[in-house]
């Protein structure tokens, strides 16, 4: 659904075309901290340039998710349509770009039999079309309920999700430094401090079913029915200092746990378990990422007008964003290994202290303009272009 109450959301085309942009941002961020096949940050220069342009992106997926509960949710049609038009629309694109990663990326006979269980953990990002399929599965439940909440009752169910962003944070001052463990994949997962009902036997605690991505659901819901247009007084005042709080957790944390880990002695290195508990603190179910993604909901949501800018270029872009995140990679890992070549690494760099920001904020941008151009262009392609591009 692009329309609601008979008139296009705008302001949603910028926000999933930003959100595209953004996500690149994010992935050109990770040859900084992620080296080979572990964890390495060459210098302390690097650790804050890692923590900054890595955090104000962050809010990237919430957004995505946020857009599309704001679109279709409650459902707007039966159960079966529902899932068929989403079926059409996600599992092609999602087939097709996951074969493309096991032949191009990796050994291809183990790639596809992890296909069989899993995503190929060479394409990391394609996590999320799992994750939008699992709420897509439990939207139809949640409709009639979310047809009747009232207000005050879903403020409720928000104020409890938003809780459970900081368990993370309660974690980690609860159990300390948390170890690694390996599940047969190779892929490391912090072990959890158990919290609440939860045990070696037993993950479900009390917060299991209202935590995650749950929550952005609800407040796709909550914008949509009880929202209004609010002045730029009002919209600053709650976006400014939401994301200046987010960033700094965030931000904090990631930079707290590398020098922790440093002792303040670069480089720093270990295995890619340790990345990820770097990364605990920007996770997108965590309260600094929350803050940032409602500040950003808030600002988006006043552009009202469109364009001939906005009809001719941003409509075809948002239009192809899914396809532009499913493949952005290939594109994007190209363009990072050929600025690396090109300027060097670190402060030895060609632009010494700035090597690295200029570094990862081209491929950003040369990235999505690359991509945008290559989606847009196979999307129009007749009658395959929407199967590969979605």
């Amino acid at each position: 659904m692009q329309y609601s109450n008979g008139q296009r959301e705008i302001w949603l085309d910028w926000m999933r075309v930003s959100a595209c942009f953004l996500v690149m941002a994010t992935h050109s961020c990770e040859p900084f901290y992620l080296g080979g096949e572990g964890s390495l940050i060459l210098t302390r220069s690097d650790a804050i340039w890692v923590s900054v342009l890595n955090v104000l992106p962050r809010a990237c997926v919430a957004l995505f998710v946020f857009a599309s509960s704001y679109l279709q949710f409650p459902l707007h049609y039966t159960t079966g349509e529902f899932f068929r038009k989403r079926a059409l629309r996600i599992l092609p694109p999602f087939v097709f770009w996951s074969i493309v990663y096991a032949m191009v990326w990796g050994e291809p006979v183990q790639n596809f039999k992890d296909l069989l269980l899993n995503f190929n953990y060479a394409a990391g990002h394609m996590w999320f079309v799992y994750m939008i399929i699992g709420l897509y599965l439990v939207m139809p439940l949640l409709s009639p309920w979310a047809e009747r909440v009232g207000k005050r009752e879903l403020q409720v169910y928000l104020g409890i999700w938003l809780f459970t962003t900081l368990i993370p944070l309660i974690r980690q001052w609860a159990g300390g430094a948390a170890p690694v463990i390996y599940g047969p994949s190779g892929i490391p997962n912090a072990a959890k401090y158990p919290l609440w009902g939860e045990a070696s036997w037993n993950s479900y605690g009390v917060f299991y079913y209202l935590s995650g991505f749950i929550g952005y659901l609800l407040l796709g819901l909550y914008f949509r029915k009880y929202v209004g247009r609010l002045s730029w007084g009002r919209t600053l005042a709650i976006a400014v200092p939401s994301f200046a709080l987010g960033f700094a957790i965030c931000c904090g944390g990631f930079l707290s746990r590398v020098w922790a880990d440093s002792h303040g002695v670069f480089p720093v290195e270990g295995p890619v378990g340790l990345a990820a508990l770097w990364e605990g603190p920007w996770l997108n179910d965590t309260f600094g990422v929350t803050l940032m993604t409602l500040a950003w909901i808030l600002l988006f949501r006043k552009i009202e007008t469109g364009g001939i800018f906005y009809k001719k270029l941003l409509l075809p872009v948002s239009n192809s964003s899914y396809g532009m995140y499913l493949c952005h990679m290939l594109v994007l890992g190209a363009v990072s290994a050929w600025l690396r070549g090109a300027l060097g690494i670190g402060e030895d760099g060609a632009l010494g202290l700035w090597t690295t920001p200029v570094q990862i904020l081209a491929t950003a941008v040369i990235s999505f303009a690359c991509v945008a151009v290559l989606s847009v262009a196979v999307r129009k392609i007749p009658k395959a272009g929407k199967w590969i591009m979605g």
